[in-house]
C-alpha cells in the first residue's frame, strides 16, 4: 500500500492499493460511519423518461460507509454507503458501492483514527512481505503453501508412491527428486526468500542430501513437524527454528498473541474472553492487549451488530491498550474464534 497523503488533523488519509493483501488491511481499518471518496464507475440515466437508458460512467462520489465486506476467495474489497458528495446526476443519499481492488486510490476519512488502525495502515505501507514458502513433507505426501500476510495460501499438494507395509520403507529417491523439482519451481515462480523445509524424523536430512543444486541450499530452514497437511504449516509456524526467518511475518505474530492470552486463561490468569466479559474489563480500563478475528468483526458488520465491538475497541484505545485484528485464517485465529472471536490479557486480574 502507498500512503499518498496523511493529515490526521483532518483524519483524513489519502492512498493507493498496490496488493490483494492490501485489501485485507484495508477492510480492518474502514468503518461504518467514515467517508471514503475516489474515482468510480457508476450507472447513470441517460436521455428523456421516455427514451431513457442506463450507462455506466466514471465518476467522482464521497460515500459514508455503511457496509464493508472483504472476500478472500475472490480478492474483491467492497465498502457501500449513501451518496455524500458527487455530480448533479447522482442523487445524494443513494445508494452506491465501491469495488475497491489493487491500483485503486481511495481518500478515507474518520472523525477519529484509533491507534490500531495507524499501526495497520502504517504496516501495510512497510516493504513488502519477505516471499516465504513451507513445505511438510513425511513418505507419502507433501504440503505446499506460501505465506501471506493474512495467514498463507495452500499452492499444492504431492502425493508419493509409498506401498504401506508393516515394516518401515526409506522414502523413494524418486519423490525426493519430485519435491525438488516443485520448490525450483516455486523458487523460480515467487522469487522466494526463504524455504522452510519440515518433516518428522530424519525425512528432511534425507532430502537435503538428494538436493545437488547450490541455489536452493542457502535459501533453506530446517524444522520438526509431528504431521503433514495444514496442522503441520500450523506447527511449523511456531517453530522456534522458523521464527527468525518469519520474524517479519504477521500470521506467526500473532499466533504467539494468541497463545500468550491462552496460556493466562489456563492458569485462570490475567485474562478475559468472550464479548461480555471482555466489555467489562474494557469499562474498567483493565484491557493491556485486545485480540479480536477478522471473522467477527466481518460477522457483526453482516448483522450490522458492529457497534458493540466498536464502542468496545473506543474504550481500550482511550485507555491506551493494544488491539490486535488476528486473522481467521491460522491456527492461532481458529483457536480464539473457539472462545468467541475476542479475547484479552488484562492489566490485572477482575472478579466476575
Amino acid at each position: 500500500m502507498k500512503q499518498i497523503h496523511l493529515n490526521l488533523k483532518h483524519g483524513i488519509a489519502k492512498i493507493e492499493v498496490q496488493s490483494q493483501d492490501d485489501l485485507w488491511y484495508l477492510s480492518q481499518i474502514i468503518d461504518t460511519g467514515d467517508f471514503v471518496k475516489g474515482k468510480t464507475l457508476r450507472k447513470i440515466q441517460k436521455g428523456s423518461e421516455e427514451k431513457s437508458r442506463q450507462v455506466k460512467k466514471a465518476v467522482f462520489l464521497k460515500i459514508e460507509v455503511g457496509k464493508v465486506e472483504f472476500s478472500k476467495t475472490s480478492a474483491v474489497l467492497r465498502v457501500g454507503g449513501k451518496v455524500a458528495e458527487g455530480p448533479e446526476d447522482v442523487a445524494k443519499g443513494s445508494w452506491h458501492s465501491f469495488s475497491i481492488e489493487p491500483g485503486t486510490t481511495i481518500t478515507l476519512e474518520k472523525q477519529r483514527w484509533l491507534s490500531y488502525q495507524l499501526e495497520k495502515l502504517k504496516e501495510a505501507c512497510k516493504s513488502k512481505v519477505p516471499k516465504i514458502l513451507i513445505c511438510v513433507f513425511d513418505r507419502e505426501e507433501a504440503y505446499f503453501a506460501l505465506m501471506k500476510k493474512y495467514g498463507y495460501e495452500l499452492l499444492s499438494r504431492l502425493k508419493g508412491k509409498v506401498q504401506k507395509k508393516a515394516v518401515e520403507e526409506k522414502v523413494k529417491p524418486s519423490f525426493y527428486s519430485e519435491i525438488i523439482k516443485l520448490l525450483e519451481e516455486y523458487d523460480k515462480r515467487h522469487s522466494l526468500e526463504k524455504i522452510i523445509l519440515a518433516s518428522p524424523a530424519f525425512w528432511k536430512e534425507d532430502l537435503m542430501k538428494e538436493m545437488r543444486t547450490s541455489q536452493l541450499k542457502p535459501k533453506i530452514v530446517l524444522a520438526t513437524c509431528s504431521s503433514v497437511g495444514e496442522n503441520g504449516i500450523d506447527e511449523v509456524l511456531k517453530r522456534p527454528e522458523t521464527m527468525e526467518a518469519l520474524r517479519e511475518e504477521r500470521a506467526a505474530k500473532e499466533i504467539n498473541l494468541v497463545e500468550k492470552v491462552l496460556g493466562e486463561i489456563s492458569k485462570d490468569g490475567k485474562s478475559a474472553y468472550g464479548i461480555k466479559e471482555v466489555e467489562q474489563a474494557a469499562s474498567a480500563g483493565a484491557v493491556e492487549m485486545l485480540l479480536v478475528t477478522d471473522e467477527l468483526i466481518q460477522k457483526l458488520r453482516e448483522k450490522e451488530k458492529y457497534g458493540q465491538l466498536d464502542a468496545l475497541m473506543k474504550a481500550v484505545d482511550s485507555s491506551k491498550g493494544s488491539i490486535t485484528i488476528i486473522s481467521s485464517e491460522h491456527e492461532g485465529g481458529k483457536k480464539l474464534s473457539g472462545l468467541g472471536g475476542i479475547a484479552a490479557l488484562l492489566r490485572y486480574k477482575l472478579n466476575y
